[in-house]
């Protein structure tokens, strides 16, 4: 395939004002300003934008389910405050409805998993958008553990009568659970050098990749005191983190900026339906960005649709951010904070062919999409 005549931001360094991309067996092979081939597949842009696949790096796509209500919604397991060993990809249904809203919209990775009923929710997975056998569609699995700090965890369990009832709550069993996790490593190792029998504990097991330092803690933290006690215990802990909402980031930016953490930030197009909620804002990104914080903003789909990522990207330019600081939050930043951008979230030679040709800005409402394209294959096209 060659795409040529676009305006291509590639998110690597370089754009082209009329530039071509040509691809060849699921990768990008080349791009540059004229390439001509022969016997290929060829998309004409005419001048529109080519940008890479979108990414969402919070969602809950797949796992809550559109139109199904209770039989559709497999992401809060409130049951047990402390459920490390649930994996979204046991939960995600790859043909729910949003995914194709979500490629129409030119979001081709996403990453979901578990909500914040518990303090420590579950595996995220890294996937694409375009798909039906969920195992044919992961990036990375698994991507992150989901944690949980704040009102919500309070709320599930306090009607439940037990902990967590409080802040302090969540933080101890957080520690707890992370501390016996580093005693049954110790533990499995010792009966390993012995030759002895070692009974696995799946939870312990899911929780090895976050202390052994391979993947990070994916905090559900809005308010300021919790996401610094979020970050507290990753450094008790030596663990990495991600600060996913970050509502009231841009309250303690320098503390953020001292961690040297990224921030995910979003759902921030919606009303405030809690009081955590309370000091909301699409200045967060900029401020956090200006500090040097590397930063994605999120949807936390399905509390704002999928399709209107760009569109939060949009409202935080009114604020400040530049078209490619904009872009990047939705693409290569994502795609770096996820681990994943060996893969996706910019325009290279050697990436995955996840790209998206639209007849205007993304960050313009009536911007049309005119094709998406995930590995090399048109998923999408205005023309079908």
């Amino acid at each position: 395939m060659l795409i040529k005549n676009g305006k291509i931001f590639t998110m690597a360094g370089q754009a082209f004002e009329c530039g071509s991309i040509l691809v060849k067996d699921g990768k990008i092979v080349e791009i540059g300003e004229n390439i001509e081939v022969s016997d290929d597949e060829v998309i004409d842009a005419k001048g529109g934008y080519v940008i890479p696949g979108m990414i969402d790096a919070h969602t809950h796509i797949g796992g809550e389910e559109e139109n199904m209500g209770f039989e559709g919604h497999d992401i809060n397991e409130m049951t047990d405050p402390v459920t490390p060993h649930l994996r979204a990809l046991d939960g995600v249904n790859p043909v729910d409805g949003a995914f194709r809203k979500a490629v129409k919209a030119g979001v081709t990775s996403v990453l979901t998993g578990p909500g914040s009923a518990n303090v420590i929710g579950g595996q995220f997975i890294a996937m694409k958008t375009q798909g039906n056998c969920i195992d044919d569609m992961i990036l990375k699995e698994p991507v992150a553990m989901k944690i949980a700090f704040g009102e919500n965890p309070k709320r599930v369990y306090n009607a439940k009568g037990k902990a967590p009832m409080t802040r302090m709550a969540t933080a101890a069993l957080l520690r707890q659970t992370l501390t016996e996790t580093k005693n049954y490593i110790g533990k499995k190792k010792k009966a390993e050098e012995k030759g002895e029998f070692f009974e696995i504990n799946l939870k312990y097991e899911a929780l090895v990749p976050v202390i052994e330092g391979k993947i990070p803690l994916k905090a559900h933290a809005h308010r300021a005191d919790d996401i610094l006690t979020a970050l507290r215990i990753a450094k008790e802990f030596n663990v990495p983190i991600t600060l996913d909402h970050c509502t009231e980031g841009h309250l303690i930016v320098d503390k953020i900026k001292e961690a040297g953490v990224p921030a995910l930030v979003g759902p921030t197009m919606t009303f405030s339906t809690k009081i955590e909620l309370t000091n909301k804002s699409f200045r967060t990104p900029i401020e956090l960005i200006r500090a040097g914080v590397k930063v994605a903003i999120i949807t936390d789909h399905p509390v704002i649709q999928i399709e209107h990522l760009p569109l939060c990207a949009a409202y935080a330019m009114k604020e400040g951010l530049t078209f490619e600081e904009a872009l990047s939050t939705i693409t290569i930043n994502a795609a770096e904070i996820a681990g994943i951008s060996d893969r996706v979230g910019s325009l290279e030679p050697g990436k995955d062919a996840d790209i998206v040709i639209l007849d205007g800005s993304p960050f313009e409402v009536a911007t049309t999409t005119l094709y998406t394209i995930v590995d090399g294959k048109v998923v999408y096209s205005k023309c079908e």
